[in-house]
């Protein structure tokens, strides 16, 4: 693999035939070196785009090059940026491509109902969507090998890479003759997986025939549990993750606490836009974007900017003021981050993996509610699936909807075994045909979904730092049985009766009635159970009795966490170790999101913490505490195999580097 850098950008040139004079303006040296003075040391630009133009004199395609193109624009910034030390990948759309939908529509593909998926007729738009099981694919190999013989290639960055379900007549014949079904929706969702690895198992096969050493990645603008079947054909992982889009902040540190346990080096793109791709002559909040690229470092990965190349070539001054301002602080911050492994102590099962297979940013919201709620609470963890490794964790956490097979119950059973904790809520834990609990460990019998919706938990020894009463918990929760071995931490009450149009009281539900025959928490040793979806109920309304109930079930099973400190819910902290240098560090972030508009949450102002006193668990002798990149010694306190520390200021970031012997 070749090299990736850490102050990336993503320069979009999708261009319209109707616009004139494609790239006239371009200036090689002004644009490399803005890119320069911005501290940006990768950019990925391009050969092709999603209105299907090629942006260099193509002798292989010469129809497909922009009408209006002026000059060899690829070949210019690659030449341009390598001069510079800047590494140059190539952008190559693939499912997307305005030009072939229209030259060639038997290749795009057919849902169903026998109608082209995406784009509309007569909507704006170039989102129809190419099958990779047509001739198209034949395309595609010819101008990838005319851009690895034509250009020095420091990587690839194949776009729109998806499991299309299609029901064309090259899949429909394909099916048959691997004896699917094409009625089926699984069997066509099974075999539009197989068309994915086997295009990208061709193309990477071609890239590194030509280009041994450049980076592979192919985009579907989420990285999930699919990824890891495809993983050999990657250098790296990608993580597209805007604020706008349809990404939102909660999907990055979903993305990325799951990609970084896979084995390859990540990258993240945001973007300079105000809201997503194509926003021209819009700018970035500067605090949110410090807020993005900050945060991408803290959990272990690289930061890409996303801009858009205006058609006529010339660079925007204004936008890389903006980004320069960032990476700065990227660049100061990066030999904290080289090659720095995340120090957890939970591993957070997804539900993605069970819920599909598709490539697509189908993420259940039980994940989403589990990363924030330990996020706020502090803890250190990673998003795993089934095949992930646990002996890493001290703590697994099932939330709300993970299926178990006799193969992931061993897998459970081996790890508690080992003195492992179980944290699960709701339906985890089940066999998948959903009967009857497959974890003997949980200490619970399943009798069925809870018989009154909402009901309400009496925390009981799950109670620290709530009230000492009911609350009410809004999503129906399960009916369990606790073993004769388990303990119930947590006792439920129930309403009078369920809300219907024959028996309501007042605005929402009805009110306690008594106590009910069923509990809301139980402990088998060191497995907790919890009868409620509490995580999925966190991402929808975040209720904070939910969180402070999770809070104190991990405190019971995991009571000496990697990382405490004082500090509101709005702060993030990190706890990274670099082998190579012999260190621990701490990434202290404070920036806050908020909702001013209907569309997005954006971040504005940065409002610093002072004082806040930290303590982390380190195997070792500490010999100093210093703060970086300022270089400042701070005095610190050894207990045990802890050490405290108060961190003076948190201005947006702070990072901690804790030496040891």
């Amino acid at each position: 693999m070749g090299e990736l850098r850490y102050r990336a950008i993503h320069l979009d040139f999708h261009t319209s035939e109707e616009i004139p004079g494609i790239g006239g303006r371009f200036d090689a040296d002004e644009f490399a070196a803005t890119l320069q003075r911005a501290h940006v040391n990768q950019i990925c630009c391009f050969a092709r785009g999603h209105h299907g133009w090629i942006y260099y004199p193509s002798e292989a395609h010469p129809e497909r090059v922009h009408p209006h193109l002026q000059t060899d624009l690829l070949e210019q910034q690659i030449e341009a940026c390598h001069a510079r030390d800047i590494l140059c990948p190539i952008y190559i759309t693939v499912q997307w491509d305005h030009y072939t939908a229209r030259t060639h529509p038997e290749w795009l593909c057919i849902d169903e109902n026998g109608h082209q998926i995406g784009t509309k007729p007569f909507e704006a738009g170039f989102y129809r969507r190419l099958c990779l099981n047509t001739p198209y694919v034949d395309f595609l190999v010819e101008h990838t090998t005319e851009v690895l013989t034509r250009f020095d290639c420091d990587g690839f960055f194949f776009d729109i890479v998806h499991a299309t379900p299609c029901c064309c007549p090259w899949c429909v014949r394909s099916m048959l003759d691997e004896g699917l079904e094409p009625q089926s929706a699984e069997d066509r969702q099974e075999f539009a997986f197989e068309v994915l690895l086997r295009f990208q198992e061709r193309m990477s096969a071609l890239v590194r025939e030509y280009q041994p050493e450049a980076n592979i990645f192919y985009n579907s603008g989420h990285i999930g549990p699919a990824h890891r079947k495809m993983r050999e054909h990657f250098t790296h992982f990608e993580l597209e993750s805007l604020p706008g889009g349809g990404w939102g902040y909660a999907h990055f540190p979903v993305a990325q606490r799951y990609a970084r346990t896979l084995g390859l080096p990540t990258i993240s793109h945001t973007g300079k836009f105000h809201t997503t791709w194509g926003d021209f002559h819009s700018y970035r909040n500067p605090a949110a974007l410090e807020y993005e690229c900050l945060r991408m470092l803290a959990l272990n990965c690289r930061c890409e900017i996303g801009d858009q190349l205006h058609p006529s070539g010339e660079i925007d001054g204004p936008t890389y003021d903006l980004i320069g301002g960032v990476y700065a602080k990227v660049e100061a911050a990066e030999p904290w981050c080289d090659e720095a492994e995340a120090i957890v102590d939970i591993g957070v099962m997804t539900p993605e993996e069970f819920a599909s297979q598709s490539t697509a940013r189908q993420i259940p919201p039980a994940i989403f509610g589990a990363t924030k709620m330990l996020q706020e609470l502090r803890h250190q963890f990673d998003v795993i699936d089934s095949r992930a490794d646990f002996s890493r964790y001290r703590l697994i956490v099932l939330p709300d909807e993970i299926p178990v097979d006799e193969e992931l119950a061993a897998k459970l059973s081996r790890f508690v075994t080992d003195g492992g904790a179980l944290l699960a809520s709701y339906r985890s834990g089940l066999v998948p045909s959903g009967e009857d609990f497959a974890l003997g460990e949980l200490g619970v019998r399943w009798l069925g979904d809870a018989p009154y919706s909402p009901d309400f938990i009496v925390p009981g020894q799950l109670g620290k730092g709530l009230r000492d009463a009911p609350h009410v918990i809004y999503m129906q929760g399960a009916q369990v049985e606790p073993k004769e071995a388990a303990e119930v931490v947590s006792g439920m009450m129930r309403p009078y009766f369920n809300r219907t149009w024959r028996h309501f009281c007042s605005h929402r539900h009805t009110p306690i009635e008594g106590p009910a025959d069923y509990p809301g928490a139980v402990r088998s040793g060191r497995c907790i159970y919890l009868a409620h979806p509490h995580f999925t109920q966190y991402h929808q309304r975040a209720p904070l009795w939910c969180r402070q109930v999770v809070a104190n079930a991990i405190e019971m099973l995991l009571p000496e966490p990697v990382l405490l400190a004082e500090a509101p819910s709005t702060a993030i902290f990190t706890v990274n170790r670099q082998p190579q240098h012999n260190r621990l560090v701490v990434h202290a972030l404070h920036y806050v999101p908020e909702r001013r508009s209907v569309e997005l949450d954006i971040v504005e102002d940065i409002i610093p913490l002072c004082e806040v006193p930290v303590s982390v668990r380190v195997h070792g002798e500490a010999t100093a505490v210093r703060l970086v990149p300022q270089g400042e010694e701070i005095a610190f306190a050894v207990t045990g195999d802890r050490i405290g520390f108060v961190i003076p200021r948190i201005e947006g970031t702070q990072m901690v580097e804790i030496t040891l012997a």
